[in-house]
């Protein structure tokens, strides 16, 4: 089986050649396929420079397609039998992908999960590898001493020669905080521990996740119209075809933190509208529930609150849609109609 990265970009370039750096390491041969969706920055530069070194498919967007949209360019181009997707700011453990294919081998018509950690030392710099700051942190970046800039640095040559110093430092979830190790702990858990679970599917992640090219191009890929959570989406969309999701064991990817940028699912609810349209499932609705469960300060009392994801499908089942309704309102969520 041939496997083929994709990877999504926008203005990047700086965090995207140490991602481009952590493919060279990787232990079995891929296909890299990089969409640049719209950048302004130096990433064509930045493509260049590693194509020598990897088998690169570039495609630029001169206006952004978004997420989705970058995802599934970059998903037709591929040529692998498999598609992992990652993001320009994700680097990969140098087993990651010799992991993902074993598990499609042991478990064919699988959809991969991955374990995220991430970076919190590159949080204030544009470039982790020089220091560069990122817009607003320069007076905080020239506070700090040489020696603590040099230990939060991460380097080209760290990643391709000693990664085990970036792995020394990673924490586990996609970003920092509370929120996002729970709600690791909570999907990892299921899907060890839960295998026959019918909501998996919301353990989707967006990078860090594999699935063959075969059966993401027959269920229409991501879409295009969810500008948040469409990873979810699609793996619901998959698990109906009848793919089932399952964690890859150790296959580590590291992202690259940042103080912006990343959304609030619970605030920025624009996506729910077209999710919850083309699924309008209990379990959908209640999603944010689990969400907000596990936020610090919930605002949830003991008993409305779901902490797993078989504590979902169990939620899905056992309310009514006034009671979903009444909680989602709780929550300041719009109101849904479901079954």
């Amino acid at each position: 089986m041939s496997i083929s990265v994709v990877i999504r970009s926008k203005d990047e370039a700086d965090r995207l050649r140490l991602t481009l750096a952590s493919l060279m390491r990787q232990e079995v041969p891929c296909e890299v396929v990089v969409v640049d969706d719209g950048s302004s920055d130096h990433t064509q530069a930045v493509i260049a420079e590693a194509a020598p070194s990897l088998q690169i498919t570039a495609l630029r967007h001169a206006v952004a397609q978004g997420r989705a949209g970058a995802s599934n360019a970059g998903a037709r181009a591929a040529s692998g039998d498999l598609l992992l997707f990652l993001d320009g700011d994700t680097l990969a453990h140098p087993e990651l992908l010799r992991h993902h294919l074993a598990a499609h081998a042991k478990q064919p018509g699988m959809i991969g999960r991955g374990e995220h950690f991430h970076l919190r030392c590159t949080r204030l710099f544009r470039d982790p590898e020089t220091g560069t700051p990122m817009p607003g942190e320069a007076d905080r970046v020239a506070r700090l001493s040489t020696t603590e800039l040099q230990r939060l640095l991460v380097t080209r040559a760290q990643v391709l020669d000693d990664f085990s110093a970036i792995d020394r430092r990673a924490e586990p979830g996609i970003y920092p905080g509370t929120g996002p190790r729970l709600l690791q702990e909570i999907e990892l858990t299921a899907l060890r521990e839960n295998p026959e679970c019918a909501v998996l599917w919301a353990a989707a992640c967006g990078a860090n996740m594999s699935v063959t090219r075969e059966a993401f191009l027959d269920v229409g890929g991501f879409n295009e119209a969810i500008d948040c959570n469409e990873h979810r989406e699609l793996a619901l969309r998959l698990c109906l075809s009848g793919q089932r999701m399952g964690l890859v064991e150790n296959a580590r990817s590291y992202h690259q933190t940042h103080r912006s940028g990343w959304r609030d699912p619970l605030r920025e609810t624009g996506w729910e509208a077209v999710f919850h349209a083309a699924h309008p499932l209990p379990e959908v609705a209640l999603l944010p529930v689990l969400w907000a469960s596990i936020a610090p300060h919930s605002p949830l009392a003991e008993a409305e609150r779901i902490l797993s994801l078989p504590a979902l499908e169990a939620a899905a089942v056992g309310t009514s849609p006034a009671q979903r309704n009444a909680i989602r309102d709780r929550l300041g969520l719009p109101t849904l109609a479901t079954p």
